[in-house]
């Protein structure tokens, strides 16, 4: 339908025909990697995700933040909520966090645009309070989605929040470092490092994730996936 159509009909009082994306309720997909079968495209999975209203979270917020990246990434990092600079541009880890996310990258040879980001919530919590139970539940299905349409060869979780949703336990960060895990039926592997935001807090403890960090480029490497995102062959 053209523009000149459209307003036409909206002249009339009448609202033109438009597609409609039906979603199920967050609760009804998949807790698991597998795919539910109404969701199964990108831009439908995004699109449900900007009309959820299954926790309280849609009514304070100003927009859902998806995540960003490249949807075919090696390497996919986990943060925890979007906070007010997210809420307000409608994107993952900007503001001096995402700052130093980025610079965090860029120290193991990948651009920002190479990995995909996204949080184990979609809207801001207000005042940036932890993520609530029921609010994890109801969400992290969305998140779940995006990681079976990437099957990325790494996960990288931020901070305490996203280690103890993926490892499903309540042990310190600090005890949590260091190790590979397997997440999800595609036993992907997990690791977990500080979320930027703590680091800016405890600049201290930058030394720590930068070792993450170079433990992140050698799993990476491991796979046989170089930092160009060509495959690499063995010598």
């Amino acid at each position: 339908m053209s523009i000149s159509q459209q307003n036409y009909l909206q002249a009339l009082g009448i609202k033109p025909w438009q597609r409609r994306t039906i979603c199920h309720e967050p609760a009804q997909i998949h807790t698991e990697i597998s795919i539910a079968p109404s969701i199964t495209h990108w831009d439908t999975l995004q699109s449900c995700v900007m009309q959820c209203t299954a926790c309280s979270l849609h009514e304070t917020r100003t927009q859902t933040v998806f995540g960003v990246g490249n949807r075919k990434a090696p390497l996919m990092i986990i943060g925890e909520a979007p906070g007010f600079h997210e809420d307000k541009q409608g994107e993952p880890f900007v503001g001096r966090a995402g700052q130093l996310l980025t610079a965090m990258i860029k120290s193991i040879g990948l651009n920002r645009s190479e990995v995909y980001i996204a949080n184990i919530l979609k809207c801001r919590p207000p005042n940036n309070r932890d993520p609530q139970a029921d609010e994890v539940a109801q969400c992290t299905p969305f998140l779940n989605q995006q990681i079976s349409l990437i099957q990325p060869r790494l996960l990288l979780a931020v901070g305490r929040i996203a280690a103890h949703y993926l490892l499903k336990t309540q042990s310190s960060l600090e005890s949590l470092r260091n190790k590979t895990y397997h997440y999800g039926e595609n036993n992907t592997p997990l690791i977990v490092t500080y979320h930027p935001a703590y680091l800016l807090r405890h600049p201290i403890d930058k030394k720590k994730a930068y070792r993450d960090l170079l433990f992140t480029q050698q799993l990476l490497k491991d796979s046989g996936e170089t930092l160009n995102g060509k495959t690499s062959t063995s010598e």
